[in-house]
């Protein structure tokens, strides 16, 4: 199979810390790679090992045809990138900043017009167009970022958490952008701690914990891992957790987990146990704020896979540093 980019055993280290652990993954031309992790899991450094801006230990990258190291130089030609931080220029307007890149990709002077004008469009900053940077808030200096990676229609791209910073609306109309790169023949490798955004856009899956590949496949085959539908129920006492958790698992006959606090989580193989969930918590006086029979999602993937949901291991991160 021919892979528009592939990575193949990827170890990076820095002292003693190792932040690759031998990572493979590839995408097919024309799709979406979504590597999904917490902070500090590895996925900006795999991004910037395969966009020529570091150097792996051991192991190798292929983009496009071109070792990463070994034809740093084709491979830049190749790729758009778009980091974790806008790198745009602030005494600079929208114009400018996308224009000084065409010209630096050597794009004609007509060329650079009509691609600042529709990406200024896509971007919704046509307004804001002749308007200083440093005058333009977060969101809008971050959707100029993603704007200036794609100025030289690049045929692989690589989104480092592009929406952060960004408002649900905003967020939405980037997953626009992305399927029309897509749409085009662009392949996109995305990188996100928002595993709906993984699950909104992405082909194929690969979750990064502590620098470990610890699963890969599509977004159908991940949630086969944590199975069928699951009950979900939040006490309206968090006293009542042990006394819930023990109707759960009596009347599924399964093990109850808790993905967050104050929810309890139990697998089910039919309808019917949810029937008989809701009668027992109502006969045992058992009041609760949320009850819900849900399909698996990319986070019960995520607690499954590591014991923890994304969002916790980010907020644990947050709170060491």
């Amino acid at each position: 199979m021919s892979y528009a980019f592939q990575a193949e055993g990827l170890v990076k280290r820095y002292g003693d810390f190792t932040a690759l652990d031998g990572v493979d993954l590839a995408a097919e031309a024309g799709t979406v790679l979504g590597v999904l992790g917490p902070n500090g899991a590895g996925k900006t450094t795999t991004v910037r090992i395969l966009a020529t801006l570091l150097r792996p230990d051991a192991g190798r990258a292929i983009v496009g045809g071109c070792d990463v190291v070994a034809e740093a130089g084709r491979v830049r030609r190749l790729i758009g990138l778009t980091g974790q931080f806008a790198s745009v220029d602030g005494e600079l307007t929208g114009t400018e900043n996308l224009a000084l890149i065409g010209r630096l990709l050597d794009l004609r002077g007509n060329e650079i017009r009509a691609r600042v004008k529709r990406l200024l469009a896509d971007f919704d900053l046509t307004e804001a167009a002749r308007r200083p940077v440093k005058t333009y808030s977060g969101g809008m200096r971050r959707r100029l970022d993603l704007a200036a990676g794609l100025m030289g229609r690049p045929a692989i791209v690589f989104l480092d958490e592009p929406t952060t910073g960004l408002d649900p609306a905003k967020r939405e109309e980037l997953w626009g952008v992305v399927r029309r790169l897509v749409a085009d023949g662009t392949t996109v490798l995305l990188t996100t701690q928002y595993l709906d955004e993984a699950d909104a856009l992405a082909d194929a899956i690969t979750v990064i914990d502590h620098g470990r590949v610890i699963a890969d496949g599509t977004p159908a085959e991940l949630k086969r891992i944590v199975g069928g539908q699951s009950i979900v129920v939040r006490p309206a006492d968090e006293a009542d957790l042990d006394k819930c958790g023990a109707v759960l698992a009596t009347v599924t006959g399964r093990r109850v987990d808790s993905p967050k606090r104050g929810v309890l989580s139990v697998p089910v193989g039919s309808d019917g146990d949810f029937t008989a969930v809701v009668g027992e918590l109502d006969r045992v006086r058992i009041d609760v704020t949320e009850l819900a029979l849900q399909l698996p999602d990319l986070d019960d993937v995520f607690f499954k896979l590591t014991g923890h949901t994304a969002a916790e291991e980010t907020e644990q991160e947050a709170i060491a540093a």
